[in-house]
This record gives structure tokens, C-alpha cells and sequence, in this order.
């Protein structure tokens, strides 16, 4: 079978330890034959080489094999040499991107994914490891036979449901030039990018956590209306002394991997910032810390020291929160296709609708049911495997800058 012109294509595979020449000897025996180069791959897995090249062969296939075969005989590799192989012609855009993660990611859950994407007509172009801390990730490059919205729908739902069956994580993207398009990331910040839920701590020191934490709890399932639950809530809270709000700011915990995760996008080139129903008088010091370009979060009304109850100026709600991402984005210039949103209640909805690349993080079932992905780990960096940048690149550049260290789990 000839590849356009008068050669044979021919397929040759070697495999064996990795180690330095082994390049250099196969092309070597290849550079003695009248041939030339259609194709290279090239994989290495815990240090065991996979080297495929394909040719297109102008003289006696039988002879390029045997000089092939002797040449990798000689240091020690398999070799199979494949005359005729078949000539796609070039290289395929895959049509999508799916990362799996999980803790473990085990070979029934692969093998069930696996069997989904058949199902729905996807054929899977490349696999590569992209994480092996503090999650397994996997990215699988795809294609699918069809390209529609509802086609989309359909895969999303479906590898969806074998997430939710075996216990991993599963991000389907458009993939192409897109996918690396990225630019502005926005997230919440209460139980998103720290932990637990501000305007709860505030209510401890007033006595009234339980009170309060219900009707948070309600809000972030959609039960309740946001801008009616934040009056309620802010209500508890009249009479505290203002110097609570230190406090409770000086006790905040980021989420596991939220550090790792703002100084890698900022290394990439991101605009980052938050969008909260919460306070900007606890939230400004976080975002001074983490650098962050852009808050948007409520206002507390103070009177002599003393917290009113009430909150100054317009409410950030659902709505507002979307609101928020688009004044970023036209602010920096960036379009809303080339923006992600991170968040984790009901009222991220609409931010997550409207950004590019909406992400769920450990969130209620009102929110994942709109999300393009959802994480279910409590890990923020594993946005960062979404977004298609791997554990190795950013510990890569960590040690560049002395900071290479990974905290132990559990």
C-alpha cells in the first residue's frame, strides 16, 4: 500500500527500557535505506519506551526490515516491523477532551468509560497521564462521530452516570484550539476557594451558627432565594463587634491545592479573581494574599464599631454573580467563551452558565446538573488537570522557583 507516492509504507514499533540512543540508533538503520519520514510517536511509561516511526519506503521493504531488526537487536530492543501498514494521511483534530480523576481510578472504572464512549460512536485518539498526585488524572483525546449539541449532551450524560457509578471524576471539553484559549477564571470563595462558610463563623460568635448554616444550607441547594437568605442571615449578625471580622478573617483555611492552583494560572497568563455572596471586609485580605485581579462579594454595614445587621449597596446574588464575570472579562478583553467559573452552590448557576468552561466543585446537585464538569475531591488544583496542564509541569515549575515540595495526604 503506497501513501501517495511510489514507496511502501511501512510501520516500525520498538519497544523496550528507556534509555539515551535508542533514537538515534533506529533512525541511524533507517537513514541507510531509501526512505522518508510520514510520521513519529514516541511513549514512555514508568521507563519503558514505546517508539513507533512511519515510513514510506522507496527501495526493498525486506531489506529496511532486516537492517531495522539488527540494528535494535543490538542494543537490546523488540522491534515489529510493519510493511503495508495502512497511511491515514495525517493526523486528526480530536473533536474532544476528556480528563478522568480519581482516587484511585480503577480498571473497571476505565473499562466502563471505555465502553460509553464506544456506545456513543467516540473513538479514543491518545491517552497520557497528566497527574498522579494528589489525584490519578487521565486526559483522553477523542473523536466522535457526531457533532451537535445534542451529541454533546448525550456524551456529557452518559459518562457522567458512569462517574457517579465508581466513584471518579469525569470533564468533557471541546477540543481543538479552544481548549487552550483560556484566559479568566473566576471563582467563588465560600467552601470554593476556602473552606467552610464565612458569614457561619460570623454567626458563631453571635450564638446563632445553626440558625444561620440552615438557611445557608437551603440557599445553596436552590431552596431559597439568595438576596432573601443574605438579609436573613446578615440579621443574625447585628450587634457584633466589628473586630470579628479580623478574627474570622485571621482563622480562614484555603482549600487544599488553592495556592498551587492561582500561582500556576498566573504563571500561564490568567486573570484571576473571586465572585461571592460573602464579605468583602474578610475576602480583600484573601485576595491580597493570592494576588488576584478582580472581587466582587456584599458589603457589611458598620455604626460605631458594631455590625447593623445589614448589608451597604446592591447584593450579590445569583444574578449579580454573572453580571461580575462579564464586566471582568470586558474589562481585560476577554471573551466569555475564554472564561471559567468555579463554584460550588445554586447561586453559582448562572456564573457557570455563562462562562466558557463552568466547573462544580464538591457542589449540590442543583449545580452539577448545569456544570460542564464536576469535582468531587477536595482538591482545588484538580481544575488546573482540566484546564489540561499536568502535576509534572507544575512541580516543574515550582522547583524552578525553590517552592517543589508535595504536603502529605491523609
Amino acid at each position: 500500500m503506497t501513501s501517495g507516492g511510489t514507496g511502501t509504507t511501512v510501520l516500525v514499533t520498538v519497544t523496550g527500557p528507556d534509555r539515551p540512543g535508542v533514537t538515534s540508533v533506529l533512525l541511524g538503520a533507517l537513514a541507510r535505506q531509501d526512505v522518508s519520514l510520514l510520521d513519529v510517536e514516541q511513549v514512555v511509561i514508568r521507563s519503558r519506551l514505546t517508539l513507533g516511526v512511519l515510513v514510506e519506503c522507496f527501495g526493498d521493504p525486506e531489506t529496511l526490515q532486516e537492517t531495522v531488526e539488527q540494528a535494535m537487536s543490538s542494543i537490546d530492543m523488540d522491534v515489529s516491523v510493519d510493511v503495508g501498514a495502512a497511511s491515514d494521511g495525517g493526523r486528526t483534530v480530536s473533536s474532544h477532551a476528556v480528563v478522568i480523576l480519581g482516587s484511585p481510578v480503577t480498571a473497571r472504572a476505565f473499562r466502563a468509560l471505555a465502553t460509553e464512549l464506544a456506545g456513543q460512536g467516540g473513538n479514543i485518539d491518545s491517552i497520557r497521564g497528566i497527574a498522579d498526585y494528589p489525584l490519578t488524572g487521565l486526559e483522553l483525546m477523542i473523536s466522535v462521530d457526531r457533532d451537535d449539541v445534542a451529541a454533546d449532551a448525550a456524551l456529557r450524560k452518559g459518562l457522567a452516570g458512569v462517574a457517579t457509578r465508581y466513584g471518579i471524576d469525569v470533564a468533557v471539553e471541546r477540543g481543538g484550539l479552544a481548549r487552550r484559549a483560556k484566559r479568566l477564571i473566576v471563582f467563588d470563595v465560600d467552601s470554593t476557594l476556602i473552606q467552610g462558610e464565612v458569614i457561619e463563623m460570623l454567626a458563631a460568635r453571635a450564638g446563632r451558627e445553626a440558625e444561620v448554616a440552615a438557611v445557608t444550607e437551603a440557599a445553596m441547594r436552590g431552596e431559597l432565594d439568595f438576596s432573601e437568605s443574605l438579609h436573613q442571615r446578615v440579621a443574625a449578625l447585628a450587634g457584633l463587634d466589628a473586630s470579628v471580622l479580623e478574627e474570622v478573617a485571621s482563622s480562614i483555611e484555603l482549600t487544599p491545592g488553592a495556592r498551587t492552583t492561582i500561582r500556576t494560572l498566573h504563571r500561564l497568563g490568567y486573570h484571576c479573581g473571586v465572585v461571592s455572596g460573602g464579605f468583602r471586609e474578610v475576602i480583600d485580605p484573601i485576595a491580597h494574599d493570592l494576588e488576584l485581579d478582580f472581587v466582587r462579594a456584599n458589603t457589611l454595614e458598620i455604626v460605631g464599631g458594631k455590625l447593623t445587621g445589614r448589608v451597604l449597596g446592591e447584593v450579590v446574588d445569583r444574578a449579580g454573580k454573572a453580571v461580575a464575570l462579564r464586566a471582568f472579562a470586558d474589562q481585560v478583553g476577554v471573551p466569555l467563551e475564554q472564561t471559567v467559573a468555579v463554584g460550588d452552590g445554586a447561586n453559582d448557576i448562572d456564573m457557570l452558565t455563562a462562562a466558557g468552561l463552568g466547573i462544580a466543585f464538591n457542589a449540590k446537585p442543583a449545580l452539577q446538573e448545569v456544570a460542564d464538569a464536576a469535582l468531587s475531591h477536595p482538591f482545588l488544583d484538580a481544575v488546573l488537570f482540566i484546564l489540561g496542564v499536568t502535576r509534572d509541569e507544575i512541580e516543574a515549575a515550582d522547583a524552578v522557583d525553590g517552592m517543589s515540595r508535595r504536603v502529605p495526604l491523609g
